[in-house]
């Protein structure tokens, strides 16, 4: 895969299960978060609201979903104990989608953890 300047760029290089799932977390994001601007920062899909909200990335062996806020992480604890965690991002795969309503509730405390601020 090159350097990707768009999502769209990012997701069309990627396997077929992978380009699906990013798709559909995309989806998500641009439903319930619609003023959200997407761009690609650190080589990751990162969406914003004034600040970074959320981002999503393929790995070699995972996709993953950056929360971008350990605080978030951390009150969120019990919501997130069955999938696998590494620090503030959630690792997933096709055959292991997170959850929709999960994606949404995310979304929901990270964009009232950036209005506050």
């Amino acid at each position: 895969m090159g350097e990707a300047a768009t999502v769209d760029e990012y997701l069309e290089d990627l396997p077929e299960d992978e380009k699906k799932e990013l798709q559909r977390l995309r989806d998500i994001i641009k439903s319930k978060v619609p003023e959200s601007k997407e761009r690609i920062a650190y080589k990751i899909c990162v969406f914003s609201i004034n600040k970074d909200l959320v981002g999503f990335a393929s790995q070699k062996n995972h996709l993953s979903f950056y929360t971008m806020s350990p605080p978030l992480v951390k009150k969120m604890k019990e919501d997130l104990k069955s999938l696998k965690m590494s620090g503030a991002t959630i690792h997933f795969s096709p055959k292991e989608p997170i959850p929709k309503s999960l994606i949404e509730k995310i979304l929901i405390e990270r964009e009232t953890e950036i209005k506050k601020k």
